[in-house]
């Protein structure tokens, strides 16, 4: 049998419920909370586990060896690059093979002419121009510096300067500048590398 029941009791009902739902949500609320603290806690106090570094001998290696520009390298994007060897006058000549273009026609190896500063540490600073008149009528300039890292791993930090062919006097927005990166692409390692002071 269905009771009836008046509405104000309905309400007060309906207001006892909704009273109670509301503690048990600040509840659930205030464990939330406390879970938070305790992983934040936790989190605080968690020791981390340091990155093993270079073995003693990789770091007596480092130390010894010299960063060399001769071989073949590659960059974040993909260009590559070959520097002959070395010269005494500290110039050099190579092959420069880009992998981004804005140029029309297709893209073709072009030549590359430099000079590196030769100094007591062995991580000389350099330079090379980049004629790209096989298929555009731009010409970049890279600067840079060859280092050795503590892993005996040489790369080569270069900005550049590329021009392109303007219209006229003061286009200087012809002219685009940007970073790369370069890494050996055989013998990643001085060791492995193919070397102009013929050191292996």
């Amino acid at each position: 049998m269905i009771k009836k029941i008046s509405f104000a009791v309905a309400l007060g009902m309906a207001s006892l419920g909704a009273l109670s739902g509301q503690k048990l949500l600040c509840q659930e609320d205030g464990n939330v909370t406390e879970g938070k603290k305790r992983s934040e806690e936790e989190r605080a106090t968690k020791k981390t586990n340091p990155r093993p570094g270079p073995t003693p001998g990789q770091q007596r290696q480092a130390a010894s060896s010299k960063c060399i520009l001769t071989g073949l390298w590659r960059n974040e994007l993909g260009s590559k690059m070959q520097i002959q060897e070395v010269k005494g006058d500290g110039t050099f000549s190579g092959e420069y093979k880009t992998a981004v273009s804005l140029a029309q026609r297709p893209i073709q190896p072009a030549s590359l002419n430099g000079s590196q500063h030769f100094d007591k540490a062995g991580q000389p600073t350099f330079g090379f121009t980049v004629n790209w008149k096989s298929f555009s009528d731009s010409t970049t300039v890279f600067t840079g510096q060859c280092f050795v890292d503590e892993n005996g791993k040489e790369i080569l930090e270069t900005m550049w300067l590329l021009r392109e062919k303007a219209k006229g006097p003061n286009g200087w927005e012809a002219t685009r500048v940007g970073t790369n990166v370069f890494t050996r692409i055989k013998g990643q390692n001085v060791d492995e590398s193919v070397r102009s002071d013929g050191a292996r």
